[in-house]
């Protein structure tokens, strides 16, 4: 294969672990325990207990994103986890790739972080490069392994794939039980940038912790049909506004464009992704954080032992939520009210102790149909969860 255009290796950013180790001194054990190695095909890999030096033959580890690495929001969530785990583990090197579309240029991307970089371990960390992309360049190179948030493993998929759960349906929830005791009209606003399973059900729940404040609550959802679409964003939250929400959120890639818009027309706001009080200070409430570094950290530990997907070592699939610290809840805004704060408090503490069930049996969509069977409940960790292609009773959908 021909080497890329100058301007395309200059695109790229590698951090070196061994050279930013230390910066920030963060550990993660909660994986350690389900990490135990397989004996089955011990030749694919070096055994863990050689007790060799794991900076003497550094991993070289890629991240793609599909935006730009300081958004505000998703690409910079991954992004800086990313850089944390190449400070907190010593021989682990990253190569990056930034603003990389859900095309075949994906392809392009993983082909030469693994031919010309030399990586043996790939995040892909967008939904739409999953299918083909991801799963074709997997058949490709065998010995490299690939790993997928919210994507689950079926059978017939490459050996060499493996998928992290970091579900936000929690602290979904807990957001939406702020925005419940804050609301005033009783009307929310969502600007989804996708219908797929793992949005719907962030922000079915986001209306479910609004609703289990005050079952009155309705929410208007509108659609802008892609990740990245800022003036379709600025647009939609306008829309909201004007039909009455006083709280919005969003799940696009960027939120800044929707809470900045939030601020200058009065009105609540929650984030999403990272921590984003500082773009609408006076009228944000909290936000919907991912901890993408707590599966990372423990892919880390079990690549410098010699593990991987294809000996048993690395399971397929790990997952975890508020309580395995995969998810947080942002700090909370000065807008928020101590009773609003006291509530949200109670309902993480309840939902960490796994008392507290997001969908229960008997729950409907917002045509009326039930979508949880009576007697039933889809918990963290349900597969069903990922087949969810409906509202919940409440929400009005813009066609």
């Amino acid at each position: 294969m021909s080497p890329r255009p100058p301007f395309h290796l200059r695109r790229r950013t590698v951090v070196r672990g061994l050279l930013s180790a230390g910066a920030f001194g963060l550990t993660s054990q909660f994986w350690t325990a389900c990490a135990a190695s397989n004996d089955a095909d011990t030749a694919d890999t070096a055994s863990p207990d050689a007790g060799t030096d794991p900076t003497e033959t550094p991993i070289i580890v890629g991240f793609i994103y599909v935006g730009p690495k300081d958004d505000f929001g998703y690409n910079q969530s991954h992004a800086e986890a990313a850089a944390a785990m190449a400070a907190s583990f010593p021989g682990i090197t990253i190569v990056e790739e930034a603003s990389i579309p859900e095309t075949t240029a994906v392809q392009e991307t993983m082909r030469n972080m693994i031919e010309q970089d030399g990586a043996t371990v790939l995040f892909p960390t967008s939904w739409g490069y999953f299918d083909p992309h991801s799963l074709q360049v997997a058949a490709e190179f065998p010995e490299v392994q690939f790993f997928h948030h919210n994507r689950p493993i079926e059978a017939g998929y490459p050996r060499n794939m493996g998928a992290y759960f970091t579900s936000l349906v929690e602290p979904a929830y807990v957001a939406g039980v702020v925005a419940g005791k804050t609301t005033q009209s009783g009307r929310l606003g969502l600007v989804v940038p996708k219908p797929i399973p793992v949005v719907l059900q962030e922000m079915n729940a986001f209306v479910l912790g609004a609703r289990s404040v005050n079952p009155e609550i309705t929410a208007q959802v509108v659609i802008t049909g892609d990740w990245s679409l800022p003036i379709k964003e600025a647009e939609a939250a306008n829309s909201l506004i004007d039909q009455g929400a006083d709280v919005l959120i969003t799940r696009v890639d960027s939120p800044k464009v929707v809470l900045t818009t939030a601020q200058e027309r009065g009105v609540y706001c929650c984030g999403y992704h990272v921590d984003q009080s500082g773009i609408s200070p006076e009228t944000y409430l909290t936000g919907v954080e991912w901890n993408w570094l707590q599966a990372q950290s423990a892919y880390a530990e079990m690549l410098q032992a010699g593990k991987t997907i294809m000996n048993g070592g690395i399971p397929r699939e790990l997952s975890g939520g508020l309580k395995e610290g995969f998810s947080k809840i942002s700090p909370y805004g000065t807008a928020v009210t101590a009773e609003a704060k006291a509530a949200a408090e109670s309902v993480t503490e309840t939902l960490k102790a796994g008392e507290l069930v997001i969908f229960p049996g008997g729950l409907k969509d917002n045509q009326g149909n039930v979508v949880v069977p009576e007697g039933d409940a889809f918990t963290l960790g349900d597969p069903r969860l990922n087949t969810i292609d409906w509202f919940v009773e409440g929400i009005q959908a813009d066609s």
